[in-house]
């Protein structure tokens, strides 16, 4: 036996806890920044991917498709997104960033310097280790 001890999920659990709410704290502060709540924030980051139709960005940001609808009429008014009928079923419309809503996102992400000073103390190595440990843990999902 080595005399290194081994974190337990609960530990872990409760540092990434540690580590997501000072994200989404430097987050906040940053959309707030732009006049923006977190979640039309979270939005603009989550479309930053693509387009998105409606029920799957609700689903993505785990809240109500109502409160999404409310989330997207404001953006829509500032003319960071806007909607568009799917090109694969016109009964769907898409959300779609443009490119005044990718300048937001944009500096929301560049605002974000409690995370951004966290990530550049890390060494090359380091990195590709994070990347890869949070890609495992939260992107890989076994098939069904």
């Amino acid at each position: 036996m080595t005399g290194t001890a081994r974190v337990d999920t609960a530990r872990l659990m409760e540092l990434l806890s540690v580590c997501l709410g000072a994200y989404y704290g430097d987050f906040t502060v940053a959309a707030a920044s732009e006049n923006l709540t977190a979640s039309q924030g979270k939005a603009l980051t989550v479309l930053r991917r693509g387009p998105a139709a409606m029920r799957a960005l609700a689903h993505t940001m785990t809240c109500d498709a109502s409160n999404m609808t409310g989330i997207i009429d404001r953006l829509e008014k500032r003319a960071l997104v806007r909607r568009e009928c799917s090109p694969a079923d016109r009964r769907i419309k898409n959300v779609v960033l443009t490119a005044e809503g990718e300048r937001v996102a944009d500096a929301i992400r560049a605002k974000m310097r409690t995370t951004q000073e966290g990530l550049d103390a890390l060494s090359d190595q380091e990195r590709d280790s994070l990347h890869t440990l949070l890609e495992r843990v939260f992107l890989s999902r076994p098939a069904a």
